[in-house]
């Protein structure tokens, strides 16, 4: 028979509180990890892109450390503002807040001060372009893109303006301001949003409903004017994605070789063909899911190829 002390003894440490009553486990989902770990990844890469860290290491350091920090911080804001609606729907309802393993107080003052630092690393490590459009993305990200989620489903495309900055935070670190192909890379990110969320909005539709956010057009049940929506978008990305070859990227710089022509094609194509059928199959359910499951691969992997191509 266990004795109370053995029992107490195999809680689990991802719901132990402290004597205040703060989940550690909740602090720790408080940052969205994965999705300002994509933040880090991005950024990462666009500083990569440019800078093959044969230059200062301490600015990479600076830039990674910043960035996830500011990440973390826009995250737990980002739940601070919606900590009702998250309580409506079922996949947000076990989130820190509605979940009260940290109290709204705590996650507000908590977002502020790793914001805080967040920015402070990058002004002090980095540059004040870094710097700037980082302060940039909270601002976009936490006082019109998460506000504008329940007024319009074009708050997607707001989103995807703060998504699409840290590749391009990456960029400025490394060049000192901002270039064409540090737009390029935002360009991409920006792009390659809409249809990655779209598919999420289809799937999640009537979770968003619960929650009051417009982030598809309920007066199309079909859901033809998003899937179209995305496939739109999608050739947007294609665009992006091949104008490193069509403009003049800027003084000491070359344009990509075969590696990354070679793997854009094929990633193309890829993504291409999910997104044509998300708009036009008979199985918009399904599309969708093949859909996000496709953007998901092809991101990292795209940028993957940029970088390794800077090195060949």
């Amino acid at each position: 028979m266990n004795t109370a002390k053995e029992i107490s003894s195999k809680t689990d440490a991802s719901t132990l509180h402290n004597e205040h009553g703060i989940s550690v486990h909740g602090v720790y989902e408080l940052t969205k990890p994965r999705l300002s770990l994509l933040s880090v990844f991005t950024a990462s890469l666009g500083y990569l892109v440019h800078d093959p860290l044969v230059n200062n290491f301490s600015i990479f350091v600076a830039l990674t450390t910043g960035t996830a920090f500011s990440a973390a911080g826009a995250a737990a804001l980002n739940q601070w503002l919606e900590r009702k609606e998250d309580a409506l729907m079922p996949r947000t309802s076990n989130r820190p807040i509605p979940a009260k393993l940290v109290s709204p107080q705590f996650a507000f003052f908590f977002g502020i001060f790793i914001s805080i630092i967040g920015l402070t690393i990058l002004l002090l490590g980095t540059n004040a372009w870094a710097f700037s459009f980082t302060l940039l993305t909270l601002i976009a990200y936490l006082l019109l893109y998460t506000p504008l989620k329940k007024k319009s489903h074009f708050a997607i495309e707001v989103g995807a303006i703060s998504g699409a900055l840290p590749p391009l935070i990456g960029w400025v670190a490394a060049a000192n301001s901002p270039t064409t192909y540090g737009w390029i890379l935002f360009g991409i990110l920006f792009a390659w949003q809409l249809p990655h969320f779209l598919a999420i909005a289809w799937n999640f539709r009537e979770d968003y409903q619960r929650g009051g956010f417009q982030f598809h057009d309920s007066g199309d049940p079909t859901g033809v004017a998003l899937g179209r929506k995305s496939f739109i978008y999608t050739l947007l990305l294609n665009f992006f994605v091949f104008s490193p070859f069509l403009f003049n990227l800027g003084e000491g710089y070359r344009q990509p070789g075969v590696f990354y022509l070679v793997c854009a094609i094929l990633l193309t194509l890829f993504i291409t063909l999910r997104s044509l059928d998300f708009c036009f199959g008979k199985d918009r359910n399904r599309s969708a899911k093949h859909l996000f499951i496709a953007s998901i691969v092809y991101l990292p992997l795209l940028l993957s190829a940029l970088v390794i191509d800077r090195y060949l």
